[in-house]
């Protein structure tokens, strides 16, 4: 694992990338990655091929651009940089911030509510090991599990008769 700085503040540690598919709210690939690695260059490896729309945030600006992506027939939904939109005159800001707006964040949110089942029901905020190996391991354990508290209504439903 390597360390990065973001703004004045370093860390240390990995990130997680998965694919969440929208409709089930399961997570259908995850990856693991050093913490000093871009968000983009796992795209690739958390799509499965039969999306139809791609969304995400801001860390994958230019993903569709990519070589690995040019045959893909998804509509993309990527986020804008703040820092780009708070750059523009005024008047181009507004515009900017609406079409921001138009794209909602239920769009966004299948990805965040594995994260928030890991992160705050797990309590997993630091990570245990110190090579990327044991940590993805026990990532894929927790994203598991993670699994059955989203499914958990799905799963004690009755069957239809």
């Amino acid at each position: 694992m390597h360390q990065t700085k973001k703004g004045n503040q370093w860390y240390f540690g990995m990130k997680a990338h998965i694919g969440v598919d929208v409709a089930s709210g399961v997570v259908h690939s995850l990856t693991g990655t050093a913490a000093n690695q871009a968000a983009i260059s796992q795209m690739a490896a958390v799509l499965h091929g039969a999306e139809e729309v791609v969304v995400a945030d801001a860390g994958y600006i230019g993903a569709e651009k990519r070589p690995e992506h040019t045959d893909r027939e998804v509509s993309w939904f990527i986020a804008a940089k703040r820092s780009l939109i708070k750059a523009l005159p005024p008047g181009e800001r507004e515009q900017a911030e609406t079409v921001e707006r138009a794209q909602p964040q239920q769009l966004r949110s299948p990805v965040e509510h594995p994260f928030h089942v890991v992160k705050n029901l797990f309590h997993h905020r630091k990570v245990r090991y110190r090579g990327l190996r044991k940590n993805i391991a026990q990532l894929y354990t927790l994203f598991a599990l993670a699994h059955l508290v989203i499914a958990k209504k799905a799963l004690r439903a009755p069957a239809a008769a």
